[in-house]
């Protein structure tokens, strides 16, 4: 089969051991069956300071890429939940501009085309509406500068009500009128905000062209009496119905990547546990006729 012909599914950092070095984390996952990482650069010092790497480093990484056949194409960039573009403190919102420009810099010779930007326009501060102003122009420069190194910038539904649906990005995309800026959407994250309505906010993106790849990730609803749970969930525990989800990305003629994210940073059985998650979601895309 061309290889542009296959399914393409990725598999999250954290799914791998963290004390491990990169080499065998490709390893592990190339055995599982995926076809690329997504890295992690979280809130951090350690993960920030990957932003910072040497020319020598990036050179490194790109050896061990091509030595392994093997790809990191996308970045989870949630350090900016730790520095956010729409905070009211301007050496806050400065710090996160420059690890903006940074990671743009550094996914530009990596040879990474998605970078991960988190949906909130503050986290640990009081949100208004000074902040989501403060947040959608940094953006728009942020997308400014990506389309200078030809990268996207693909926003994550979050697990608050800031941005937790399809329609809510198209509000925000449309303002920051960039085609470098796409949704990466979290299907945990949109099950448990949007409940049945999932499926229409999927077909919404897709045939609106804004989704660029998908997140594979496992939650439970939020109610009027319940907060929901968005991490750490095994698949198929949730109210994910991956099969159903699957049906409608089928019918919306999704062509993308997905990405499955789980955290398993710790586990002794690190190959194991991700080749189950890989079989089981073939499994549901094979059930709701995606593949």
């Amino acid at each position: 089969m061309n290889k542009f012909d296959k399914l393409v599914m990725g598999i999250y950092e954290k799914a791998l051991p963290k004390k491990e070095s990169w080499s065998t984390k490709i390893d592990i996952a190339k055995q599982a069956g995926y076809d690329f990482i997504e890295i992690s650069v979280d809130e951090s010092d350690e993960r920030l300071a990957r932003l910072d790497w040497s020319n020598e480093e990036i050179k490194n990484m790109k050896n061990l890429l091509i030595d392994k056949d093997f790809r990191i194409p996308s970045m989870t960039f949630s350090g900016q939940k730790r520095f956010p573009m729409g905070s009211i403190d301007t050496a806050t919102r400065e710090k996160s501009m420059d690890l903006m420009k940074k990671a743009i810099e550094i996914s530009d010779k990596l040879g990474i085309r998605i970078i991960q930007v988190t949906g909130y326009d503050v986290y640990y501060e009081e949100r208004s509406d000074k902040t989501r102003e403060l947040f959608i122009q940094n953006l728009k420069k942020a997308s400014e500068w990506a389309s200078k190194a030809c990268i996207t910038l693909a926003i994550e539904n979050m697990e608050n009500t800031f941005l937790n649906s399809v329609t809510k990005y198209m509000e925000i995309a449309k303002e920051v009128d960039s085609p470098w800026l796409k949704l990466y959407p979290d299907l945990g994250n949109l099950t448990a905000w949007t409940h049945d309505e999932v499926y229409n906010e999927l077909e919404k993106g897709i045939k609106s062209q804004q989704i660029i790849a998908v997140h594979l990730k496992e939650a439970k609803k939020v109610t009027d009496t319940f907060g929901g749970i968005f991490r750490e969930l095994e698949f198929g525990t949730g109210n994910v119905n991956f099969v159903k989800t699957f049906e409608t990305l089928k019918k919306a003629e999704f062509k993308g990547p997905f990405l499955v994210e789980m955290w398993n940073e710790s586990s002794e059985t690190p190959l194991e546990d991700i080749k189950k998650v890989r079989d089981w979601m073939i499994s549901r895309m094979k059930e709701g006729g995606f593949i």
